[in-house]
């Protein structure tokens, strides 16, 4: 079954950008590309034009006009693809949480219509990137121009979710044809202080980490890695500082992607996304893959 690359059209800036990301994805996994507009208030329900007008709203002529301009556009410039557009009775995020249940991937930009200005991640990506049912590409505009060479960036805690992301990354970055680079962010309180750049330890296979068990944490995944993705260059990295949310966010500007988890080491069952994730999906400097497994019950 030949997947659908997702992504949720309202025409506003960051929703324009998620469809453009979408096309190239979908291009390099040569998989279709599905625009899906949910036409209903974004807590899933209709608002009544009065009191006695309980029916759920139809779609409009405008949006699918909106949908069908954005097809021609992504097909003009991704030539070969197949695009699919269509209107959902759904309110945005839990229309696209349920279309990640066949999706391949599902991209969403930063804040769609009626977004504040103040939020990062507008509430249908926050919405999409905590319950969907397949890897979420969060596209956000970049503060500065993303290294079309850059690597893929990836925290390695030892966590279940965090070897889930490292198998993603490196899939990413064969896809793409870039490096891979496994971090490891050290955080103990005597070293709290002490900063390090981001691309210390590039080329020697983490050997700045002190002590023991970060150097061997990386050396282990590090050889998974090799060993199932033979050919891709693969570096280990210590990053030193007072979060790993921040270490990352601040690697993140030297990289074309950054995987993450959706929880690690410490994170509690309830969360959906931990707190690094959460800093990355809000902050990073490139577009953030967050590692959701397939789930494909029915």
């Amino acid at each position: 079954m030949n997947r659908p690359v997702v992504a949720g059209v309202d025409g506003s800036p960051g929703s324009l950008a998620a469809a453009q990301e979408a096309a190239r994805e979908a291009s390099l996994r040569e998989a279709p590309l599905h625009l899906v507009h949910g036409y209903l208030h974004p807590l899933g329900y209709g608002v009544p034009l009065n009191p006695y007008d309980l029916g759920v709203p139809a779609p409009t002529e405008a949006a699918q006009t909106m949908l069908e301009q954005t097809a021609r556009e992504l097909a003009g410039r991704w030539p070969g693809l197949r695009i699919d557009v269509r209107q959902v009775a759904g309110g945005p995020g839990a229309t696209l949480v349920e279309e990640s249940r066949h999706a391949e991937l599902v991209v969403v930009g930063s804040r769609g219509l009626g977004g504040f200005a103040g939020l990062l991640l507008g509430s249908v990506g926050t919405q999409v990137a905590a319950h969907a049912h397949c890897p979420v590409l969060v596209v956000r505009p970049p503060d500065g121009p993303v290294p079309a060479g850059g690597p893929v960036l990836v925290g390695v805690d030892g966590s279940e979710s965090a070897e889930l992301a490292v198998g993603y990354a490196a899939d990413e970055a064969v896809r793409r044809g870039v490096a891979l680079v496994l971090a490891h962010v050290d955080t103990d309180d005597d070293r709290a202080g002490e900063q390090v750049s981001p691309t210390a330890g590039e080329g020697d296979d983490a050997a700045t980490a002190p002590g023991d068990a970060p150097p061997a944490l990386l050396a282990t995944a590090l050889a998974a890695v090799r060993g199932s993705h033979p050919g891709l260059t693969v570096t280990g990295r210590t990053l030193r500082a007072s979060s790993a949310g921040q270490a990352l966010v601040e690697a993140s500007g030297a990289a074309t992607l950054v995987v993450v988890g959706t929880r690690g080491r410490g994170g509690f069952a309830g969360m959906l996304l931990g707190s690094v994730s959460q800093a990355l999906v809000q902050h990073a400097r490139c577009p953030v893959l967050v590692a959701h497994p397939y789930d494909r019950a029915p």
